[in-house]
Formats: C-alpha cells, structure tokens, sequence
C-alpha cells in the first residue's frame, strides 16, 4: 500500500450495499465533507435532458474550454448524484479544460439495468444536438466515469456504436466495473481491500442486474466484438477488485485495434484518488484530467 494512503485505511467505512437509502446519506454526508473545488473560473448551470423520465444534468463550463465529456459518477450504480459528485466533476473540468456534463442518471435498486444506461444515452444524444449552445462542437465530445460511471461509459460507446448514434472521441474509463462474472484473480481474491471489496462488488451487480440477465450493454466484458470503440484512457488501481477484469477489457481493445491508454496505479485502492492529500491521488486525478484535454484538443 502507498504510505501516504496507509494511514487513512482505518477510517474508511465500507460501502453498505445491503441498505442503499441508509449507504446514500452516508455516501452524501462523505461527499459533502469533501474539500471545495475551485470554482472560480468556470460557469455552472443545472439543466434538463428531455427523456422518458427526463435527467437531470449538471454542466461545468471553465474558461476557454476545449471539447466535452458526458461525465458518468461512481457509486455502484447504487449511491450517488449531481451533489455527490460535485467536487469531482468540477475537478475534472477544472484539470481538463472540458465542458463537463455531470449525469444523474436512475439509481438501482429502484431503476435496475438499463435505466441509467438509457439516461446516459438521452445525455449523449442531447450534448451532441445541444454542442454550439454548451461551447463545444458535436464531433469533441468524450464520455467518461469512474467505476459503475466507467462501466456506463464503456456501454454507451457500445450501444452508439451499434445502433450508430452520435460520435464519442474518447472513453475514460476509471477503475471501471465492466465484468458481472467471478472469472479473474482480482474479482475472488480482494475479500477485504479498503473502501470496496469483491462482496460489496457482488452486491452492487445484484442491485444493478435485478432479475435480468446479463448483457454486453450491462457487463461490457461479455462484448465479443471491440473493435470501432472509441480511442480509450483506462486506469486500474493495484489492490481494487475490478483491476483485472479493467487490464483485460484494455488489452481487448488493444487486440480489436481501438488506440488504448493503460495506467495501472501501484499501491492505490478503488476511489483511493478521493484522499487528495495523497501524492499519488494528485497524479491520478492529475493524468484523467490531461488525458481529456489531449483526447478533446483540436
């Protein structure tokens, strides 16, 4: 483990995934104790994406931005919201230059697969008409998340590829959860790493899944065809249950001819890049932001 994240390893409670009202408030209480971003130089506004319901979406314009990205949050697809996710999507409009379109896509239990897939897709199709008016053009427009959000935006790139819809440039895929199986070494053996183990892993599927089966839509490690996905930044951490199944998906894409950026992030743990104190977590949020800005520049 990172020494500078070691300390922190006692006071990080796990994910309740057995109760989501109660894991939501203590997902909102941690996420509003986290430090402000900075603001200063960007312009925030609360809209509407007309769908069937409509979504909520939050977007994040800095000064001079370059290209978008429809932003996807984490929380195993469980907790998690455009409060939530507040410092994090500023952060990362703040670090990539992108006009960021925070997503507050349905949340399972309540709404299982593929409602958040669905709200993801209108968000996609809505930034793509709605370019010109949100300081972009329809042909820079990435998607991206962290961990259910990775998954939502490796799914996307999948559904617009085949149902051919609007152009992705890029997909971020942070610490993505993209396998519902137990097949790698990382899903079985991280019974108890920080923050997010492979039950609480197990949970969030059965929440998300419901009754259904899972699909490539759901799970995009059960895509057998990768190839014509956008260009792709994926980042795994060492001691996170979903890192094999991210280094496979990378390797996968690598094979279907898709350009692919693959950071394995030593002694970090899934969301360990939240402790900002940390050296490490600088860098990583530090290298999603320029990734972006790399992807989206003219």
């Amino acid at each position: 483990m990172d020494p500078e994240l070691e300390p922190f390893i006692p006071f990080l409670p796990l994910m309740d995934m057995s109760d989501p009202v109660a894991g939501r408030k203590d997902f909102a209480a941690r996420a509003a104790a986290a430090p402000a971003p900075d603001t200063s130089r960007m312009e925030i506004e609360d809209h509407t994406v007309s769908a069937r319901p409509d979504v909520p979406v939050r977007v994040y314009r800095p000064d001079g931005a370059q290209g978008a990205v429809v932003w996807l949050h984490g929380g195993g697809g469980v907790f998690g919201d455009l409060d939530t996710e507040h410092p994090w999507a500023a952060r990362i409009a703040g670090l990539s230059g992108a006009v960021v379109i925070s997503v507050g896509y349905r949340l399972a239990p309540e709404n299982p697969f593929p409602a958040a897939l669905d709200d993801a897709y209108a968000v996609l199709a809505w930034a793509a008409e709605h370019a010109g008016r949100l300081g972009t053009d329809a042909g820079r427009i990435a998607v991206g998340g962290h961990s259910a959000g990775a998954n939502l935006a490796a799914a996307v790139s999948l559904r617009t590829r085949d149902e051919q819809g609007p152009a992705i440039r890029f997909q971020l895929l942070n610490q993505p959860g993209l396998d519902d199986r137990y097949e790698t070494w990382s899903a079985r053996t991280f019974t108890d790493t920080p923050w997010f183990n492979s039950a609480q892993r197990a949970a969030a599927w059965r929440h998300y899944l419901g009754t259904e089966a899972a699909t490539p839509y759901a799970a995009p490690a059960r895509a057998t065809d990768l190839s014509g996905l956008p260009p792709a930044y994926i980042a795994t951490a060492e001691f996170c249950p979903n890192r094999d199944e991210g280094l496979a998906y990378a390797l996968r894409l690598l094979q279907a001819g898709v350009p692919v950026e693959l950071h394995q992030w030593p002694g970090t743990f899934h969301g360990s890049q939240a402790i900002l104190s940390a050296e490490v977590s600088q860098r990583q949020n530090a290298e999603l932001g320029a990734a972006l800005r790399r992807a989206l520049a003219e």
